[in-house]
């Protein structure tokens, strides 16, 4: 006979924890001698686990996310009215909160325009590279297919994204990989005298000059985009040098390359703007964003795109593949882009 578990009864939730739960990014074997951590509460800054002790949350949800905090009535609130009033629908069809939340994110990012809705940092980035691969073949006959990553940064765990994964201990053991993706250096300043021909003057140039050396190795023709995190930041948190981002974006708009922006981490006001790539001027075609955007209250990501990058898709109404022929099932959930709102009000305030 099966006896249900109450709430306050926390041995009986460690032990079907350690039963029955998967944990992500850690060894179980311990588990069969000591217990599994488990979360029980949070205020402002601070979570409190199973056994009472109190935690200063540094790492904002352990990955990045919980941008405002724990404890946010009104993010709680505005989800629960939002779902019981009308919680999903395919994106196939808008809804409110996912209108009122595209117009709120595009007034903070100039030269944007469009926003597609997934649930993950992940679906997101695989909805830009499918893009790029659906142009490729709309314009270019398929050629203009291939993607640059650069070395130490992170993308997301599914398989494409791997393949674009700069940090080789997430790859192993998980290939062969999708082809089509190619590594670019890094600009690491400070381990600049390892690296053959760096100069001690105008670093930042000289490293996005080695990114151009793989384009010209690969032939322009045939590299349709740049994928990039604005500050690389489980690769070491490793911010850009001066004349780095300029440089790069001169070489893109050069070779007809698509600037993909990875905002998964750095975005919704972590590195003091709203997004990271906004410290430097740059002009992306793609961003994409999760994580902070509604600091964990629900599961949010968006591609956000320039309007000419979603021309691409509606140019010929009489051809059955014209558009971004995609779904994603969760991004017609609304608590996501409401609970989004009420997140940026919070940061705005």
């Amino acid at each position: 006979m099966n006896v249900p578990i109450q709430p306050n009864d926390i041995q009986a939730i460690i032990d079907a924890d350690r039963s029955h739960v998967w944990h992500h990014l850690i060894q179980h074997k311990p588990f069969e001698t000591i217990d599994p951590r488990i979360m029980v509460e949070g205020r402002g800054m601070r979570v409190w686990d199973a056994t009472g002790k109190e935690h200063l949350d540094a790492v904002s949800g352990g990955v990045w996310t919980v941008n405002v905090g724990y404890g946010r009535e009104s993010i709680a609130n505005a989800v629960r009215d939002q779902l019981v009033k009308m919680n999903y629908f395919a994106n196939s069809a808008g809804s409110i909160p996912g209108a009122l939340f595209a117009q709120k994110l595009i007034e903070k990012m100039p030269g944007m325009s469009r926003v597609y809705y997934s649930n993950s940092g992940s679906e997101a980035n695989e909805k830009a590279f499918k893009m790029v691969r659906q142009i490729a073949h709309k314009k270019y006959g398929g050629k203009k297919h291939k993607i640059l990553y650069r070395d130490r940064d992170y993308h997301g765990t599914t398989i494409t994204c791997l393949s674009a994964g700069g940090q080789d201990e997430r790859n192993v053991q998980y290939g062969p990989f999708t082809p089509g993706f190619i590594r670019v250096p890094h600009c690491l300043e400070y381990r600049k005298h390892e690296q053959e021909g760096a100069p001690d003057a105008n670093y930042g140039e000289w490293a996005a000059e080695q990114i151009e050396q793989v384009i010209l190795r690969e032939g322009p023709d045939t590299v349709g985009a740049l994928c990039l995190e604005p500050v690389t930041a489980g690769g070491g948190v490793i911010v850009p040098p001066e004349g780095y981002w300029q440089k790069v974006q001169d070489i893109c708009d050069r070779y007809d390359i698509l600037l993909h922006i990875d905002e998964v981490v750095c975005g919704i006001g972590r590195t003091g703007t709203w997004f990271g790539y906004q410290h430097y001027g740059l002009k992306p075609d793609m961003v994409t964003m999760a994580k902070g955007v509604a600091s964990g209250y629900a599961a949010i990501a968006c591609l956000v795109t320039t309007e000419e990058l979603f021309n691409h898709f509606k140019d010929d109404p009489t051809d059955k593949l014209n558009h971004f022929r995609d779904i994603s099932t969760f991004g017609g959930c609304t608590s996501g882009p409401v609970a989004a709102l009420e997140n940026m009000r919070i940061i705005e305030d």
